[in-house]
């Protein structure tokens, strides 16, 4: 990720160049080349779009799929006196869980609620007895 940054401003001019490569030949006077004069063809119209592709792939897409999987990772891995946190900010023990279901126990009082397993954003250290 870290080389893809330090890449990405150089790809990014590279597609830029590029894209106005015909604009630039154009200006020698003797209007756009055709197909038949440039050896290229079209490929300067769609080497920058080839060129984005990968670049959202990297990203976007891919951070966005590891972050997805760490996330049901974390949900299928909890157990009975984790210290979770829900979406809405709820930090609390886990003292039961069911299929798509988690009993979180909050506070002082020892306040029980029943929260989707979906809603567990993070998971703190696990307590010791």
């Amino acid at each position: 990720m870290k080389i893809l940054k330090r890449i990405l401003p150089l790809l990014l001019a590279v597609t830029v160049l590029l894209a106005l490569a015909p604009s630039v030949l154009a200006e020698g006077g003797e209007g756009a080349p055709t197909p038949e004069q440039n050896p290229l063809g079209g490929l300067f119209g769609i080497l920058p779009l080839l060129l984005i592709v990968p670049i959202f792939y990297f990203m976007i897409i891919r951070p966005e799929k590891k972050r997805k999987a760490a996330a049901a990772q974390l949900r299928s891995d909890l157990t009975v006196t984790d210290e979770v946190v829900t979406m809405g900010g709820i930090v609390g023990k886990v003292v039961q869980i069911k299929d798509d279901t988690v009993t979180v126990e909050t506070g002082g009082e020892r306040t029980r609620i029943t929260v989707q397993r979906n809603a567990i954003v993070t998971r703190k250290e696990t307590l010791s007895n």
